[in-house]
């Protein structure tokens, strides 16, 4: 299991934005402020005297605190470009606030750009060098680059100055799953779970690491718990009839592979376990199971309801 990491939620990058009670001034809410920003200032001239416009800074960073509001609602509807540009546009007018850097950073991760996002977190943290929350971020983005040793490096800062966040601990231990450091990785999850009782994303990924290791039994044990806390979730029901298929209980598990592909079809492929971090070991023994008849008309019906859904 690999989430978007809650430790870069908008949350950290908005406070200064969530002090506003009502919206700010819209994209272009000041003559002056929407001039400069598309580009076509012309002072007015009066008479022969050269006229120097006033500047309103205080104006000039409600406007940038109004557009990352905006940015912040648009996200909240998927719609990364446009609060992308205007986060952009935001980090002009209030250059000095982390939180619009972070936000801007927040987006190009989404938006898959991961370098651009370094070179926003850098700038924020110019300005913040001791805020948690750009460390957490930037341990998100080198775990995305595949830099999981950087990445294990940033959780391990933000984790010494934010002991008590099961997320950060969860991030952490995907990164040492990664790096094959298993113990470290189990021990890690297992403090996410210690700080949140119902984490059934740690317990999950516990039985992953626990599989890779050779010790189905004990990921049977895991994933079986993560069910308990959570039966709507498709990944440990499915990995669950990985563990039963390989054992000899064929029936048994295709049932429980349909049933994981009714909830979401998108675990039928192999390439998309393993962007949920699921390793090789499990990867090849999932393959037969994925590839039987009925698994693979439970997951094309259910990828085909979904289409349908979003098309309406």
């Amino acid at each position: 299991m690999f989430m978007c990491s809650k430790l870069t939620h908008l949350k950290f990058w908005t406070p200064v934005v969530l002090r506003s009670t009502v919206l700010g001034s819209t994209l272009f809410g000041s003559a002056f402020v929407g001039s400069v920003l598309l580009g076509t200032f012309a002072p007015p001239a009066i008479a022969s005297v050269p006229h120097t416009p006033t500047i309103d800074l205080l104006e000039l960073r409600q406007d940038g605190e109004g557009l990352l509001r905006q940015a912040v609602q648009l996200v909240q509807f998927d719609e990364y470009d446009e609060a992308l540009r205007r986060a952009e546009l935001a980090t002009e007018l209030v250059p000095d606030q982390y939180e619009a850097w972070g936000l801007v950073a927040d987006l190009y991760i989404r938006t898959d750009r991961p370098q651009a996002a370094i070179g926003a977190l850098e700038k924020a943290q110019k300005i913040a060098p001791d805020e948690p929350a750009i460390l957490a971020a930037f341990g998100t983005v080198y775990f995305r680059e595949k830099n999981y040793l950087k990445s294990a490096q940033y959780q391990e800062a933000y984790i010494a100055l934010k002991p008590d966040v099961p997320e950060a601990f969860f991030d952490l231990g995907n990164a040492y799953y990664m790096l094959k450091r298993y113990p470290d990785a189990i021990n890690t999850y297992q403090k996410a779970v210690s700080l949140k009782e119902n984490f059934w994303e740690a317990i999950n990924n516990i039985g992953l690491v626990q599989y890779e290791q050779g010790n189905s039994d004990a990921a049977l044990e895991s994933w079986t718990s993560a069910v308990s806390i959570n039966n709507t979730v498709a990944e440990p029901q499915l990995a669950i009839a990985v563990v039963n298929y390989q054992k000899g209980n064929r029936p048994l598990a295709i049932e429980q592979a349909e049933a994981a592909m009714r909830i979401d079809g998108r675990y039928g492929n192999l390439e998309f376990l393993a962007d949920q971090l699921w390793g090789e070991r499990i990867l090849k023994d999932a393959a037969p199971l994925l590839a039987q008849p009925r698994v693979q008309i439970a997951a094309q019906r259910a990828l085909e309801a979904l289409q349908n859904e979003q098309l309406r």
